[in-house]
């Protein structure tokens, strides 16, 4: 993919994420909008491409842009490299917490955009927007395809799946994805939110996500991370819990462990010997506690300049949300589950984006808490890692559990 850069000047306006996200909708062109994990900046970009370009995730390659991979993306070969929606970053946005948003045009923007921007739609005060949770009907299906998944792995068949499901929410008027995002940041500081507005398929997806993929620092540092497990992360009393006072049972640390393994493998099949493993360790992601151990290589050091493009296809989609062996729990997903994942379970995030004064920097994230708005109607999903000592209702409770991360923030 060629950048194709005609100009490259550097605005200082007063627009907000409101007035780029909702020029970019009434434009019909698509937009992302994210804030890192233990930040305060948001980010945005806008692509003047309308219909989205499938492309191969190569991050000596690409361009300034935002990623967005389906789960099943790998479906043309377990060998085949993913292929994913890619938003060029034609306008690039920064809004610092304080101070003046900065805006980059790295195309040149049609003259509706700069007309339609220039008007500044600025947001009224919020209306109320009641939702409506319809009744789960899935309850019976699920906890029969936990059982069936058990037995499956009980016989050896599988070592670990991981089954989801979703549920769907009615909106009284049309949601403001800008304010639910804002939400999303205030209530998980230490998660990745993003919202992804893709006109072509008539969907925006928000999501607030606890688990890195992968990232390639300016300064050459590559980074993943196994995370499974689950708690709530308050006591029976409603307060926080400590995470020293975490209590993990055998089936969390081995579900935890399988997804370890599945890192160091992918890093023996490229004779990756020289890594630094720091955890497990219990980490807090909103209202759940997670068991999670980072990996970290210097890919100067080890002179391997296309790891991290390498590990991506190695890694996609996890174990933390397919399963082991992964072409098996791959094949019991798709007998088992009535819904198509879609972007869930995918990946997404900025690439080769300068995220701060030291350079371009990529920081793809496992997509999940996250969900769908088609209109007025949002679909959240949920999945649960499922090993032999699972109970199939309290998997469900857990993907109860983890719905309440979008939940909590949508309606009034």
């Amino acid at each position: 993919m060629q950048a194709d850069v005609t100009t490259n000047t550097s605005v200082t306006s007063q627009p907000t994420t409101l007035d780029l996200w909702e020029t970019a909708r009434s434009l019909g062109l698509p937009a992302a909008l994210w804030r890192l994990p233990n930040q305060r900046d948001k980010h945005s970009i806008v692509s003047f491409e309308e219909r989205l370009p499938h492309v191969v995730v190569d991050l000596d390659e690409l361009p300034a842009g935002f990623v967005v991979s389906r789960f099943d993306s790998q479906d043309e070969g377990p060998d085949q490299p993913a292929r994913s929606l890619f938003l060029r970053a034609d306008v690039q946005a920064v809004f610092p917490e304080h101070g003046p948003a900065q805006l980059t045009y790295a195309a040149e923007p049609p003259r509706a955009f700069r007309q339609l921007l220039a008007k500044s739609v600025r947001r009224s005060a919020t209306r109320p927007n009641p939702i409506t949770v319809r009744p789960d009907t899935q309850h019976e299906a699920y906890v029969a395809s936990v059982s069936q998944a058990v037995d499956a792995i009980q016989q050896g068949d599988l070592r670990k799946v991981v089954m989801s499901r979703t549920k769907q929410v009615d909106f009284a008027d049309l949601p403001d994805a800008v304010t639910l995002f804002d939400r999303l940041c205030i209530k998980y500081p230490t998660a990745f939110i993003s919202a992804v507005s893709i006109p072509e398929l008539g969907q925006i997806w928000l999501s607030a996500t606890p688990e890195r993929l992968i990232s390639q620092r300016a300064d050459g540092i590559f980074e993943t991370m196994a995370l499974a497990g689950t708690q709530s992360a308050t006591q029976p009393d409603g307060t926080p819990k400590r995470p020293g006072e975490a209590m993990w049972s055998q089936k969390e640390i081995e579900e935890q462990a399988l997804v370890c393994r599945y890192i160091i493998e992918c890093f023996k099949k490229i004779r990756l010997r020289e890594y630094v493993e720091v955890g497990p360790k219990t980490i807090v992601a909103g209202n759940l506690m997670h068991l999670s151990t980072c990996f970290t290589v210097d890919i100067q050091a080890v002179n391997y300049p296309q790891l991290s493009t390498v590990m991506l296809r190695l890694l996609h989609p996890t174990s933390a949300v397919c399963g082991a062996p992964r072409g098996r729990a791959m094949d019991f997903i798709k007998q088992h589950e009535p819904h198509d994942r879609e972007l869930y379970a995918g990946f997404l995030g900025p690439v080769n984006y300068p995220m701060s004064e030291e350079g371009q920097s990529s920081q793809l994230f496992v997509h999940l808490r996250c969900m769908k708005l088609e209109g007025k109607l949002a679909t959240l999903y949920a999945g649960a890692g499922l090993t032999e000592d699972s109970v199939p209702e309290r998997e469900w409770q857990e993907t109860e559990l983890k719905c309440q991360t979008l939940l909590s923030v949508l309606g009034d």
